[in-house]
């Protein structure tokens, strides 16, 4: 039966997807209808609010992620699903109270049916949780974790790359942990349906590649540079010659316009939004121990120009200046609670208002770290080809203490592959880090130490040479 299921494996994606949608969309018209019954009838209101409820839907979804069980954890896809539904919601729910908006409904404008709104939005995120944690639910119970092959050069390099493997244990189970140069790593490979290639040299990674690739085995690596480069390249014939080109990737005249309109209107609009909330944090932080509000400190930007970054102070004052760690005690009270919701970075929409900043773009660093990482990773002052950004890829898919190896890399794929709706998704999905409880953690020398369960990997493969 098992086996039967196995080969339905999209069907039953597509069947659950399609249910958890039109439970949405019902949901939404089937409510407002009770005092709203031109929804539920052929008319123009009922046309224009489902064009948009349908729009907004894929347009939210493709931002911040779609129903993908079996890929994601649960937690993700219901932050996810759910704001973007809450932003659909909110858009055509709008829209409905400015058409109502007339002689035969309300003479002036109002929302329409607050409470039941209330009600869509309850009844739309307990589906979302139904489906999600239902659908991952039967999906794991029907299919077991590949069994995966580790490949990699040593036994800190392997403690990373299972830790986050270890994070999606459903997905993926490590079968098999090979050093790169042993003898019988390619039998290894053959055990096992999907291999990770992690901090493995080039020239040897490329003869795995194409071994596991002629052998139908799933492949994971961890990037070069030189891969990231490759993204944006295009193919070229010269007679008759496959070449690949890689053009050089500058922001175009009519993108660093478009970007600085963006950045402009954006922080403009911003800072009297959240003025309020400035407010109660300047508060809170006076009240806490009396001392300054804001916190200035020299960070890198475009081609290496240093400027003044504005932030909520969250340190005690007079203290050393250096990355958080976990249970950090400079940090105060107040500041653990800005910085766990990103408060603190509040005043830096001056900075880009300023244009020392821009809205997406590469953290600006330290300029201790900064001489710190290009020292050990020369190839770190790529990312300050362009300005300095208060959100950008790295922060999203990344955490506060992602390696710098991995945020140049996250950085280098956001340069290379820079659009101005690729901005706008990120602005969306910056939204998602305030559901993700890692996205502020600490630089933490102890996160590994429940991978005990790997020790015999580390010592069959390391034992002797970390000796």
């Amino acid at each position: 039966m098992k086996k039967l299921i196995r080969k339905l494996e999209r069907t039953m994606v597509f069947a659950l997807k399609t249910c958890l949608y039109v439970t949405l969309f019902l949901s939404f018209f089937g409510i407002l209808g009770i005092d709203n019954p031109q929804l539920l009838r052929p008319s123009r209101t009922a046309a224009i609010t489902m064009l948009t409820f349908v729009v907004s839907g894929l347009g939210m979804t493709a931002a911040y992620g779609r129903y993908d069980i079996g890929k994601r954890k649960s937690k993700p896809i219901v932050s996810s699903i759910g704001l973007a539904t809450i932003i659909t919601d909110i858009v055509t729910y709008v829209e409905l109270s400015i058409m109502n908006t007339n002689v035969a409904n309300n003479t002036k404008f109002e929302f329409e049916s607050i409470g039941l709104f209330c009600i869509v939005v309850l009844v739309q995120m307990v589906s979302i949780v139904v489906f999600t944690y239902g659908g991952n639910g039967l999906y794991f119970s029907i299919y077991e974790p590949e069994k995966c092959c580790v490949v990699t050069s040593s036994a800190e390099s392997f403690m990373q790359i299972s830790h986050a493997i270890d994070v999606f244990r459903k997905q993926y189970k490590i079968c098999e942990v090979k050093d790169y140069r042993a003898n019988d790593l390619y039998d290894a490979v053959l055990r096992c349906e999907t291999i990770f290639l992690y901090d493995v040299p080039v020239k040897e990674r490329t003869e795995l590649v194409e071994y596991c690739y002629r052998n139908m085995r799933n492949i994971y690596f961890s990037p070069e540079i030189a891969d990231i480069v490759e993204i944006n390249s295009k193919h070229t014939i010269l007679d008759d010659i496959s070449l690949i080109n890689l053009p050089v990737k500058e922001l175009s005249i009519e993108q660093r316009f478009m970007k600085r309109c963006v950045d402009i209107v954006f922080s403009l609009t911003a800072i009297v939004i959240t003025s309020p909330v400035w407010l109660i944090c300047g508060i809170a932080i006076k009240l806490n121990d009396g001392g300054k509000v804001f916190f200035k400190q020299k960070r890198a930007t475009k081609n290496g120009k240093v400027f003044e970054v504005y932030k909520f102070r969250t340190m005690k004052e007079n203290v050393t200046n250096y990355s958080a760690i976990a249970d950090d005690d400079r940090v105060t009270a107040v500041g653990k609670i800005l910085r766990r919701y990103r408060l603190d970075e509040f005043p830096q929409f001056l900075n880009i208002l300023f244009g020392d900043m821009s809205l997406v773009g590469p953290r600006p660093e330290m300029l201790e770290n900064v001489y710190l990482y290009t020292e050990e990773y020369p190839e770190f002052a790529y990312r300050l080809r362009v300005k300095a950004g208060l959100t950008g890829y790295a922060q999203i898919a990344g955490k506060y203490n992602t390696t710098p190896k991995y945020k140049l890399i996250l950085d280098l794929m956001y340069i290379e592959n820079y659009s101005i709706l690729k901005d706008i998704k990120l602005i969306l999905q910056t939204l998602i880090v305030f559901f993700k409880p890692d996205s502020t953690e600490a630089f933490d020398s102890e996160r590994y130490e429940h991978l005990e369960k790997f020790s015999d990997f580390l010592e069959a493969n390391w034992g002797q040479r970390e000796e």
